[in-house]
């Protein structure tokens, strides 16, 4: 007897991600969401880890299992803090990663799809085999329909090429300690040993000065 985990819709370019967990021995199917702003502004914090085991947890308590039922969870990267949390629960004899297929892969396609259709988007009949073109077909929609950019995970830094993302993506900051007042600070470059590294305010003392046009008599 087991329980089976799984998601869709975390490699689509629209809405947020789908987790259903399938119970094998009554049939009995449940899904919740990860909602999509864990995709747009915060996603280089990882938060949407953290909420994907707050999901899964609250999934699994919703079915009454035995105390000999296993709790199969799939192998994506987006379970892994997940199934930790799940094995410091149930044990870990009894949480097992797997690749999922079959009946809980199809009812957890289905429940994004259906999903995705609410928002007025028809995805594309063979999306499954053709992912690349599934994206750019998701891409056209939302150019066409740039009110629905809200749905879409524009955290994604793969998408600072495209010019319709680019409002939506922040610049990538490092952390460095000024070289000329010792205060930490952020900075939109990698620093480097042998090169100075300096605060907002420390830069204005060395930021080169604009020659003004030569004039020409």
């Amino acid at each position: 007897m087991t329980l089976i985990v799984d998601d869709a819709g975390s490699g689509d370019l629209l809405y947020g991600v789908v987790v259903g967990a399938y119970h094998e021995p009554t049939g009995e199917f449940k899904y919740d969401l990860i909602d999509v702003r864990f995709y747009q502004d915060i996603f280089r914090e990882k938060e949407y880890l953290q909420e994907s085991s707050r999901v899964v947890s609250k999934l699994v308590s919703k079915f009454n299992l035995a105390p000999e039922e296993e709790i199969h969870i799939c192998q994506g990267c987006i379970f892994d803090v997940a199934a930790e949390e799940l094995q410091k629960v149930y044990g870990e004899s009894r949480v097992k990663r797997i690749r999922v297929i079959g009946e809980t892969q199809r009812l957890v396609e289905i429940s994004y799809l259906d999903e995705i259709r609410n928002l007025g988007y028809e995805p594309l009949a063979e999306r499954e085999e053709k992912r690349g073109k599934s994206f750019f077909h998701m891409m056209r929609w939302l150019k066409n329909n740039p009110e629905m950019l809200q749905y879409a995970k524009t955290g994604w830094p793969r998408l600072k090429n495209y010019q319709m993302f680019k409002q939506f993506q922040a610049p990538q900051a490092f952390n460095a300690v000024c070289s000329e007042c010792g205060a930490e600070c952020e900075v939109p470059f990698k620093p480097k040993a042998d090169k100075p590294v300096y605060c907002q305010k420390c830069w204005l003392n060395h930021k080169p000065q604009r020659k003004g046009n030569a004039v020409k008599h």
